[in-house]
């Protein structure tokens, strides 16, 4: 089984939203996030192929990420996982992820740090972050049967500009 670790693309500034009184789990993507996002979505299809389950954190940063994956993608369904939000413990999505059996491409969206410590535990073992993904930055890694912890198998870590240049966009 593979996985496709995504952060979520560029949200608007935090400080400026927190004046609005709103909480910071509805903070929603910039124009300029979703239209970079949609340029790094169709870089990894093209590298990643197909997608057979697609989950997000409930954070609407991350579901209008999931969303833009998900139309490029051609996917009906994005599901919603509580093991993906920031503070979640790292051992929720190895639950997650052995409730159903896993095979072919499971791509996930999220938020750092949350995303590096969990790349490092599944690759390591180890809880402390050496993993970091820049906001629409993505990593592939690799397990035998459904992700565990230092069980992971890295194949690549790219950054946002490493996607867009895959895209053929500045």
């Amino acid at each position: 089984m593979k996985l496709l670790v995504i952060r979520h693309a560029i949200a608007m500034d935090r400080e400026e939203y927190a004046e609005s009184g709103n909480p910071d789990d509805l903070r929603a993507l910039t124009r300029k996030g979703a239209r970079r996002m949609e340029r790094i979505a169709k870089a990894l299809r093209r590298e990643v192929g197909t997608i057979d389950r697609l989950a997000t954190s409930p954070l609407t940063r991350a579901v209008e990420t999931a969303e833009i994956v998900a139309g490029v993608y051609g996917l009906d369904d994005t599901e919603i996982t509580y093991s993906l939000v920031p503070d979640a413990p790292l051992e929720e999505f190895e639950a997650w992820c052995g409730a159903e059996a896993a095979q072919g491409v499971v791509a996930i969206v999220g938020h750092e740090p949350h995303l590096g410590s969990l790349v490092t535990w599944l690759l390591t073992g180890f809880t402390e972050s050496r993993i970091q993904l820049k906001k629409g930055g993505a990593c592939l890694l690799e397990f035998e049967s459904v992700p565990r912890r230092g069980a992971g198998r890295l194949h690549w870590l790219l950054a946002p500009r490493q996607l867009k240049q895959m895209a053929g966009s500045p």
